[in-house]
């Protein structure tokens, strides 16, 4: 006994010499060091994140030491890479180091017989591989001999004549200057000018230096610029630009030309051959927000067209470019485009990878930048650039005529598989994005657990006297005092019995809010929606899932909160109206119920419960719900902040934006099935001369034709002139006519006249509208030669019930 408890207290001494201390972090990823590994020489290498863990150190286990090992990738053609003891890596300064770098055992070649320090690289001159020389100085440039005149590898160290005399060419913009400044990176060696490499948006400034663009990659970037990943795994480097990609086909640019493994030539450097009508530029004859035509401005290196009026911005001086391709987007492969060839229509078509294509379109002359795309409906193909191609849309597969007049059957073919082949790719991409928040996001975002509301500002929580509550009609003998099945007259009009005023004392069941009587459900990650919440087990209908809490907030703090989070382009709200003066914001402070999402058909619903006097929100199961289901809940216009937020529900009955009504649905009975095939028949039987028109020709205001604006309300034909109503400019993005708004005070209209915009809300179309003598048409007493003859206002709402009635036909 004596002896255990020696070695109890030797285990528990701190300054026992047995107890070795674990050996400290000495690299960090990206930092440049010397390893030795798998019987090669010391070879240069650079510490890196290992793909299947996820880290860049670990400890080695087992093992009777404390040994620290690190996982390198080395540089050069020989792609190798390992977890390697620290005390077989060395600080990189430059090869100088290289003959004095210790002897290992057991090691392998220590270093070859004539070893120099070469590495297999791209030569800055002819961009070509081979046996280079390495400038040991601060560009670590690599060299052919012939390249830079020598016959020879000279002896000792070998420093270029940029290194030498200290005057660098900036990598931007090719201008040898002495003001250029170095990548903080130390195996990267460009230099730069300031106001050139800041024109790339992945550059980062930090502390007195910067890192160049070269280390993030631009694809995942423009995704999305806070994505850990952007900078880890192995990059592909442009020769010619600061432009890096993920060596993979779902980061790498479409036209980009490999020149080795880590090195490439990216789509910018295309250069237009003279005479070749596929390289000329080309852009569309509508603007990309309004889909009108008119006055527009024209990106200079892709299709895309504008006002200047619905980008709100002023003509631009020079050369301009559209928002994409100064963020440097690009197409990538199997991505679906519309592309211009010869005097074609746009068509519809997906990139494809050079290697994929037939051998007799490979050999085709291509350019650097130029990319195959296997065009749909015909199944032929041809080589393009982005001048000539922009990204296809889901909504265009409807737009049939914004392409070219006329469809014929090859044409219509193309985009039902264009479409078709584009949701495949999408839910490609879900998965793959899903994947990859799975690795980046293995925890929820944080908060802070509340189990009750918590007042903020001036807002106060309501507790009432026991005098002022309710008390039911319920007895403790009862079998299930004032539970789901019960007549409890608190549980009908929504009210919490207290558990110092309900009859049925202890055995009351209708305490669940006071008592936090929640359902088990857990926190998982959906496929498309970020971050749900599921149930544990089965939940019957009408049971209490969870309270939905958080801070409670006024107005003012509310809009301060939703502006800081739109500066901030934080995009996730929680807030949840309670009442007319506070707010419920589970952000920053909340429960399990905050992950909640949306559906347009849910299996929950939000009720307000009278709980000790004060408002509270409750979460309520709709239906019984199976064990491993997404709870959901309509936001019914409560949730603040939302605006016009796309909804990614899945629901049949689905209304697209959050906020928006959802459509009325019902499964489809083997009655609707008939008289839908009864339907289509007689569609069939209609004549071809009866064509329904899309927009109307002439100017609804003054019945002339000539420049035009359309409506964009969904279903309204109307165009007008803008002297007709008064614009001195083209109304910009999304404009609705005044057709739409009343015109006494601009709310939303009931009643409109069929000859002209006069229109008026329910409040002010009284004595407004008439049933004209003449065609007998709803209009105002602007139409009727023979004097307003006004309807009754009962008259008036019968005809629009059969406007509304047709129109819903």
């Amino acid at each position: 006994m004596r002896l255990l408890q020696t070695m109890v207290l030797t285990s528990f001494n701190s300054n026992s010499p047995k107890k070795k201390q674990l050996p400290g972090i000495k690299y960090s990823a990206e930092d440049v060091v010397w390893a030795k590994f798998n019987r090669r020489p010391w070879w240069p290498c650079h510490v890196t994140t290992d793909p299947q863990i996820e880290v860049h150190t670990k400890m080695k286990d087992p093992s009777r030491r404390p040994c620290r090992l690190y996982f390198v990738r080395m540089f050069g053609e020989i792609i190798d890479q390992a977890w390697v003891p620290a005390k077989a890596t060395f600080p990189f300064e430059g090869g100088h180091q290289f003959e004095k770098l210790p002897v290992l055992r057991r090691r392998g070649r220590q270093k070859d017989k004539d070893y120099k320090y070469t590495v297999k690289l791209l030569c800055v001159v002819c961009e070509k591989t081979g046996e280079l020389l390495l400038c040991e100085g601060q560009c670590c440039g690599a060299f052919h001999l012939q390249c830079i005149g020598l016959t020879e590898t000279p002896k000792g160290r070998f420093i270029c004549q940029e290194c030498k005399t200290g005057v660098h060419t900036c990598f931007v913009c090719k201008t040898p200057d002495k003001e250029v400044r170095r990548c903080m990176i130390p195996v990267c060696g460009k230099f730069y000018h300031m106001e050139c490499i800041m024109k790339y948006s992945p550059t980062v400034t930090q502390n007195r230096g910067f890192r160049c663009s070269l280390h993030v990659c631009l694809a995942c970037y423009i995704t999305n610029p806070a994505n850990p990943s952007i900078s880890k795994g192995r990059l592909t480097r442009c020769v010619r630009c600061p432009v890096a990609y993920h060596a993979n086909d779902y980061c790498m640019a479409a036209g980009s030309v490999p020149l080795a493994n880590n090195s490439f030539l990216c789509p910018k450097h295309f250069t237009q051959r003279k005479g070749c009508k596929n390289h000329e530029h080309i852009n569309v004859s509508w603007c990309f927000v309004c889909s009108e035509g008119g006055s527009l401005l024209c990106c200079e290196s892709c299709p895309a067209a504008f006002h200047r009026e619905c980008l709100n911005i002023d003509m631009p001086q020079g050369s301009w470019f559209c928002n994409d391709c100064r963020a440097g987007k690009k197409p990538h492969y199997k991505d679906i485009l519309w592309v211009k060839v010869g005097r074609y229509r746009w068509w519809p078509a997906e990139v494809t990878q050079p290697k994929n294509v037939p051998e007799n379109i490979y050999r085709l002359r291509h350019e650097v930048g130029e990319f195959p795309v296997h065009f749909f409906g015909s199944k032929d193909y041809v080589w393009t650039h982005q001048a000539r191609c922009f990204p296809y849309m889901e909504v265009d597969a409807n737009n049939k005529e914004k392409m070219g007049k006329g469809a014929d059957a090859i044409y219509k073919k193309a985009l039902n598989e264009a479409a078709v082949r584009f949701r495949e790719l999408q839910e490609e991409k879900e998965m793959r994005q899903l994947q990859e928040d799975k690795k980046n996001d293995k925890k929820p975002p944080p908060y802070k657990h509340i189990k009750v509301n918590r007042p903020i500002g001036k807002v106060q929580i309501i507790t009432a006297d026991l005098s002022e509550i309710p008390r039911c009609n319920c007895k403790v003998s009862d079998e299930n005092p004032c539970g789901i099945d019960s007549e409890c007259i608190n549980r009908m009009l929504m009210y919490e019995c207290h558990p110092q005023v309900c009859p049925a004392e202890e055995r009351c069941q209708n305490q669940c809010f006071t008592k936090r009587q929640y359902t088990e459900v857990e926190i998982f990650r959906t496929l498309s929606r970020g971050w749900g919440l599921r149930s544990v087990s089965d939940i019957k209908k009408g049971a209490f899932v969870n309270e939905y809490v958080g801070e409670v907030i006024d107005e003012e703090e509310c809009r301060a909160r939703i502006k800081h989070a739109q500066e901030n382009n934080i995009c996730n709200f929680y807030m949840l109206t309670l009442d007319k003066d506070r707010i419920i914001d589970a952000g920053p402070k909340g429960n399990q119920s905050r992950f909640m999402n949306h559906s347009c058909q849910p299996n929950c619903e939000t009720q307000k419960w009278t709980v000790n006097g004060d408002t509270r929100v409750g979460l309520f199961a709709l239906e019984d719900i199976p064990t491993g289901v997404e709870l959901t809940f309509n936001y019914n216009l409560e949730c603040l902040g939302n605006g016009k937020t796309v909804c990614k529900c899945g629901a049949p009955n689905c209304s697209r934006f959050l906020g928006d009504r959802p459509k009325v649905w019902h499964a489809p009975s083997s009655e609707d099935k008939v008289r839908k095939l009864k339907k289509k028949v007689a569609v069939k039987r209609k004549s071809q001369l009866e064509v329904t028109k899309e927009r109307e020709d002439e100017c609804f205001y003054c019945g002339d034709g000539g420049q035009i604006v359309s409506c964009k309300k969904l279903g309204c034909p109307k165009v007008y002139h803008a002297d007709c109503l008064n614009l001195s400019k083209r109304p910009a993005g999304r404009w609705e006519c005044p057709w739409h708004q009343c015109n006494e005070c601009g709310r939303e209209a009931a009643s409109y006249c069929e000859m002209c915009p006069n229109s008026y809300c329910k409040q002010h179309r009284e004595g407004m509208l008439f049933i004209s003598k003449l065609d007998g048409k709803l209009s105002c007493s602007e139409h009727d030669p023979c004097g307003p003859d006004p309807l009754e206002p009962g008259e008036i709402r019968e005809y629009e019930r059969e406007c509304n009635k047709a129109a819903d036909n």
